[in-house]
């Protein structure tokens, strides 16, 4: 349910202001878009009754370009897993509610600035020569650094270790893997990248049969 809300609360902010921020024009020194694409301004326009869709393309010395409409919505995806990331960290430590308001202040204060930093031409970051394929460092950095300062500041989650807390549903689980693994083929070569993909495969060669060891107890399984 985390990552589920997740995704209505950042699609909707990500239309109203968050995209300009992330990807529209320098605003200040390479810190943030100011906000002339707020609500998606600009992305389609109409000449003759047709819709005229806007052409994207960061680096002006690569070769194509891409409708921006197009760009927006894979950048959303984004936008919704990087905070989705962090969820399991604040589970059972504070309030759904709080959680839906952490989801709307995070994504606009910590994630557009950073996705402006690292990936447009004009942020601070880039110009320094920053590298960031597949989100290493705007999706992965900040949520695990934010995921981290979160538990150090709230402390254990509630109930344990009195109360068990075991997985939910792992078939789900392993379900949910298998489609995030699958999709990353889509975002890796939409970035132009591969390499997560091989790290993936490598950890997903651990968890598969392997010759059995002597305990029962030490039998890999999905769960670790």
């Amino acid at each position: 349910m985390h990552s589920f809300v997740a995704m209505g609360i950042v699609a909707v902010q990500w239309a109203i202001i968050g995209y300009s921020l992330a990807f529209g024009p320098d605003a200040f020194m390479g810190l943030i878009g100011n906000t002339s694409k707020a609500l998606l301004n600009g992305l389609i326009t109409f000449k003759d009754g047709n819709p005229v869709y806007t052409l994207f393309q960061n680096v002006t010395t690569e070769p194509g370009s891409i409708p921006e409409y197009v760009f927006a919505m894979y950048q959303c995806m984004f936008a919704i897993i990087t905070v989705a990331l962090i969820s399991g960290a604040l589970a059972e430590r504070i309030k759904f509610s709080a959680y839906c308001l952490f989801v709307l202040l995070w994504t606009t204060l910590v994630y557009d600035p950073l996705a402006h930093w690292v990936w447009m031409v004009d942020g601070w970051l880039f110009k320094k020569g920053a590298l960031d394929f597949a989100g290493g460092t705007v999706v992965h950095l900040s949520s695990g650094i934010s995921a981290l300062a979160a538990i150090m500041f709230l402390g254990k989650r509630h109930g344990f270790p009195q109360e068990r807390m075991a997985p939910h549903n792992l078939p789900l689980t392993m379900l949910g893997v298998g489609m995030l693994w699958f999709g990353w083929y889509g975002f890796n070569a939409g970035s132009a990248i591969v390499g997560v993909n091989c790290s993936d495969a490598a950890g997903g060669w651990q968890v598969s049969p392997l010759p059995q060891p002597p305990s029962p107890r030490q039998q890999p399984a999905f769960p670790g």
